[in-house]
Order: C-alpha cells, then structure tokens, then sequence
C-alpha cells in the first residue's frame, strides 16, 4: 500500500501497511510453535514445575497464564490485523511521530537480549553434543576466550552466523522456516520424553522430587512462598505471562499479515492456550523421568541429551532443538528489531539492515552473558520494562481512539500525530510513571515488598495505562472546552 504524501522520514516500502495477507491460521500458529519451543522456552517451563510442587498445580497455573496470553495477543493482533502496520508505526498514534522512537528503540535492545540469550542456548546444545567427544571435551576445558571456552565462543559464532542467512530473503522466508522449524521440535519433545519414560519404566504425572531440593532449587528466584503454595501458583501464572511481553509489543508484526481477525484468532487457540499447555505438560513429564533416571534436577534440555546412551539421538536432540531455536531468534528477536532500527532511520535502514544491526548487538553482549541465572528473574526483569508501553499504546488504541486510527496519517508529520513537535508529552510521562514501579523501585530499591519484582510487567501495563489514560482524557475535555469557546 502506498501512502500519498508520506514523509520521507517516516516512509519505507518495510513500514508501509501490508498489502499481501497470506499468513493464514497455520502460520500464525507457527509463529507460536516457533516462539515457545525452543531451548529457552523448555527451561523456564521447567523452572516453572518446580515451584509448582507438583504436576496438577503446574498445569492449572501455566493454563491460567496461557489463557491471559490469549487475550493480550488478539488484543494486539486485531490492531495489526486493522491497520497494516508494524509495532513502531502503530507506537506513533500514541507516542508522536518521532516520539515513537523512544518505545520502538527499547523493544529493539529488548530483543538483543533475547536473540543473544537464544543464540547461547542453541549453541549450548551443540556444545553438549560434542564434548562428548574426548578431544573436543579436552579442549572445552582447557581453552578460554571472552569469559567462556573457546568450543562455546566458536558455537555461538556459528549459530549467530547461520542466523543470518534466514533472514536475508524477507518476511516471506521467515514464515516458511517457522511453518516447519516450530513442528520439527514438537517431535524431538515427544522422542525425549518417550525415552526417558522408558528409560525410567514409568509414565509419572506426580512429581517425586523432594521438597527439600525444590527449595534448593527455586530459592534465589525471587518466587514467594514454597513450591506449591497458592502464592507460588499465582508467580508461576504472572511469569509466564510476562516470558510473551516482548510480543505483546510486536505481535502486530505478524498479524498485519493475516487476512483477518478470524484467522488471527484461530491460529492463536492453537498456537497459544493449547499449545503452551501441551507443551509444558511434556516439559513437565520429562522433568520427572529425568529426575527418575538420573536422580537429578536437569532444566535444560541439552543437559539431558548430552547423557544420552545413543550418541545418534543425542545428536538428533541438539540439531532439532538449535533448529527451534533459530526459529525463535528469527520470529521474536531478529523481525522486531529489524523494523524498530528501521523506523527510526527509514531512509538509511531498511528491514535487513536493522536485523544485522540487532544481531551485532547481541554479539557484543555475548562475553557479559547477562542472560545467565535465574529463568524467573531474568524474565521478570526484561519483562517490566516493557509493560509501560504496552499499557499506554493498548489504552490509546481501544479506550481513547475506540479502534479507529488514520493510518495515513501515521505516516506524515504535519497530521495529528506531530502532537508536540513530534512527541507526544503525556504518553512519555504516563509511561515513565509506570517504569518507577514496574522496574526502577523494585530493581534498585528495597521500598516495595519482595514479591512486587514477580508482577512488575502487570504494575507497569495497569499504572502506565490509567495514567495515560487520564492524562488523555483531561486533554480532550479541555480541547472541547476551548473550541466551543
């Protein structure tokens, strides 16, 4: 779709409306196999099912949260879905023309963090593969680079570059990876889990792991109460959530290329409630077995693998799961930044070079490993910088504007969007006031209670948003006043 009188700065073919809607109900779902079933997607799972205590509880929290996910996903998709446009543009109707850089840049470093951590999981799998070769075991140990052994250094240099070559055709080759990357995991999950249930001679949906090392386990997560308390269950539901606050963001990313709310909702029922339902209940299962047979809590996959008999499923298991895991880098962390970087330089940055730009900053994270700990906080941390935004572009999208935005205008900087010089004042403040309690207070203070880190995504979304929201509403009223004066 071409726009009349876009300005330049604000205009690219990667930013304009989507005129091809093929991504049908099975791609959709695709983006959430792609998504979920990756390295890091099974090991917060499991890290989850340990402060569940048991495998009822963990089904019935991961269930509520995945229904919440539900919601908050066609929220945005039906924006997408509407107007065409990518997070960064649609962040203009809320944020200004150019304020929309501010909120479009945090997602974007948001998803360096995340391609890097992803990038470091994958080739964590193959780093298990090979150390159990004797030399290549020998040279882990006795070889340093950046902080991390020079076998790990070379696997995620390669795992980073493989990445690479996937996007450079487009947002088409994204969507034929991800419709046969997402499934192909969902196979090596079923053979993981199968093999390990046999192995241990039980099929178990009751967790035998003492609480003793469940606390263990679980103590440095910042998670309140002991597994499986209804305080635990509550954490459990509120992480899970926050994991996909990333894409609540930027999941119009993806919609704005479906033909319509009805394929977007059905790839969603799919691909989130059932599937993250189905599998964390084999997350969960396999956490057991494993326990069973190796007598020890194993939350990454490829610490499993890596003790397998059979050097050939071993191998199986890393390629499968390095290969989800690039789906996921490519769906989450590579499309996002790529339009982010874009929108705040169209006329220097197109789609593919604002994915490079992404990729190199995540190699430069690479020896400060700041993904490394706890799943649960880590989560919770990326997580709550997000919220803020996310409640302010939601409330200005159905509350103030009722669904109805000129898409056109979005992309002119004389339109109703310039607001202040291009900035919109009141989003910017509604959105800092969240922050404070979303992240600032609870990440450098001690004033909030010590559960308030595990919900700082929901504070951000509700603070920032009923902010905004009055914020807007005095503005409009005193706007009337003044042109019926």
């Amino acid at each position: 779709m071409t726009i009349q009188g876009a300005s330049p700065g604000l205009y690219n073919e990667d930013l304009a409306p989507a005129t091809v809607r093929n991504w049908g109900p099975f791609s959709i779902f695709n983006v959430w196999t792609s998504d979920v079933h990756s390295l890091w997607g099974y090991y917060l799972a499991a890290s989850l099912f340990l402060f569940c205590g048991g495998f009822v509880n963990f089904i019935i929290a991961i269930g509520i949260g995945s229904l919440i996910i539900y919601a908050l996903m066609n929220l945005v998709g039906y924006a997408g879905v509407k107007t065409g446009v990518p997070y960064p543009v649609l962040a203009r109707a809320s944020f200004g023309i150019w304020g929309a850089n501010i909120p479009a840049l945090v997602r974007a470093v948001v998803a360096c963090f995340w391609y890097g951590a992803q990038t470091a999981a994958a080739s964590g799998a193959i780093v298990a593969l090979l150390t159990r070769l004797q030399w290549f075991d020998e040279f882990n140990k006795s070889s340093h680079l950046l902080g991390h052994s020079t076998l790990e250094v070379i696997c995620f240099v390669v795992i980073w570059a493989l990445q690479l070559l996937i996007i450079q055709k487009g947002m088409e080759t994204v969507r034929r990876f991800q419709d046969w990357a997402g499934p192909a995991v969902w196979v090596m999950m079923l053979i993981l889990a199968i093999y390990l249930c046999l192995k241990a001679g039980t099929f178990a949906f009751t967790s035998d792991i003492p609480m003793e090392v469940l606390l263990e386990k679980t103590k440095d997560a910042g998670v309140p109460g002991e597994p499986g308390s209804w305080t635990a269950l509550f954490a459990v539901a509120a992480i899970w959530v926050t994991y996909f606050s990333a894409l609540y963001l930027n999941f119009c990313d993806f919609a704005r290329y479906a033909p319509d709310n009805a394929a977007l909702r059905k790839g969603n029922i799919w691909g989130l409630p059932v599937n993250l339902i189905l599998f964390s209940l084999v997350a969960g299962v396999t956490t057991i077995a494993a326990y069973d047979v190796y007598h020890e809590v194993l939350l990454h996959p490829d610490q499993i693998s890596a003790k397998f008999d059979s050097w050939f499923l071993a191998a199986l298991a890393a390629l499968t799961f390095a290969v989800a895991t690039l789906g996921i880098n490519v769906v989450a962390n590579f499309v996002s930044p790529a339009f982010d970087f874009s929108n705040v330089f169209p006329r220097q940055i197109d789609f593919k070079k604002g994915g490079y730009i992404a990729a190199l900053i995540a190699l430069v994270l690479y020896p400060f490993a700041p993904w490394e700990g706890s799943a649960a906080s880590f989560v919770n941390i990326i997580g709550a910088t997000m919220g803020p935004i996310f409640g302010v572009m939601m409330v200005d999208y159905y509350l103030i504007r009722k669904s109805e935005v000129d898409v056109s205008a979005l992309y002119r900087e004389d339109g109703e969007f310039r607001f202040q010089g291009g900035w919109h004042v009141n989003a910017f403040i509604a959105a800092g006031i969240g922050a404070i309690f979303s992240s600032i207070l609870p990440n450098f203070t001690n004033w909030l209670p010590a559960w308030w880190g595990v919900y700082g995504w929901f504070f951000g979304v509700a603070i920032a948003g009923a902010v905004y929201y009055m914020l807007r509403t005095m503005a409009l009223g005193a706007g009337a006043r003044t042109a019926k004066a």
